[in-house]
């Protein structure tokens, strides 16, 4: 049965805006934990603008859940990672003028500094993922190079803008979906999930596992935090 990971960052976005000590991430992610979530994901940022380091320990000692940390492959965020030691990390893109993540990160051009970071965090007993494109040849390269599992990107099923870009973008989800699972990986899947455009995932088996955030913190407005994570996590399964 799938399982739903909870990304905090946008609870530490609200937070950073005034510059306070409230909302806390950490109290969101007991409350997501109590809801059923069965992962918790935060992004350490570079330029930190929304999960501090602080954040990054507190978590660590508070959740009970596997922690899944989203992160650059830059040295200072390895040191980091390394010493807080999470359950998972995930190695993902990063750009300081970019909103969000605007896609997968490409192994095929930094293969030796990735395959790097997948061995010294194997070292140090970390499981690590590499955010993805839906693309054989970037499936490929991830698993030659020692990767595990891979959280495929969603970003343009979930902004596809008309009926036939929606069922092209679908159907290259299930198609590396069954190519990953295929050559040995461990299969995930987010960014720009909601309530309305997760629900047909569900049809591609080999996804085990959905990371969804600004989508539960947007509907949390409105219901509470704990009611958002249930309403997901009856979605996704």
């Amino acid at each position: 049965m799938p399982k739903l990971g909870v990304n905090i960052d946008h609870v530490a976005t609200i937070r950073e805006a005034r510059k306070v000590n409230y909302p806390s991430p950490i109290e969101a992610a007991l409350l997501c934990e109590k809801a059923g979530a069965d992962s918790i994901v935060c992004h350490l940022r570079e330029d930190r603008r929304h999960i501090q380091d602080r954040d990054l320990y507190r978590l660590k000692k508070a959740v009970t859940v596997k922690l899944n940390l989203e992160m650059a492959t830059s040295e200072e965020i390895v040191d980091i990672a390394l010493n807080v030691k999470p359950d998972q990390v995930t190695l993902v893109p990063e750009k300081r003028a970019e909103l969000t993540t605007e896609g997968g990160l490409d192994v095929l051009s930094r293969k030796n500094r990735v395959k790097k970071v997948l061995q010294r965090m194997e070292a140090r007993g970390i499981e690590a993922s590499i955010f993805i494109d839906p693309d054989m040849g970037q499936i490929r390269a991830a698993r030659e190079m020692g990767a595990r599992m891979i959280e495929l990107h969603t970003g343009r099923y979930a902004n596809a803008r008309n009926k036939k870009n929606l069922k092209e973008e679908y159907q290259a989800l299930k198609n590396s979906s069954k190519f990953a699972k295929d050559i040995g990986l461990r299969v995930f899947a987010g960014h720009g999930l909601n309530y309305e455009n997760t629900s047909p995932l569900k049809k591609i088996e080999e996804i085990e596992e959905y990371n969804i955030g600004h989508s539960i913190v947007a509907h949390a407005v409105f219901v509470g935090l704990g009611k958002a994570v249930k309403e997901m996590k009856a979605l996704v399964r």
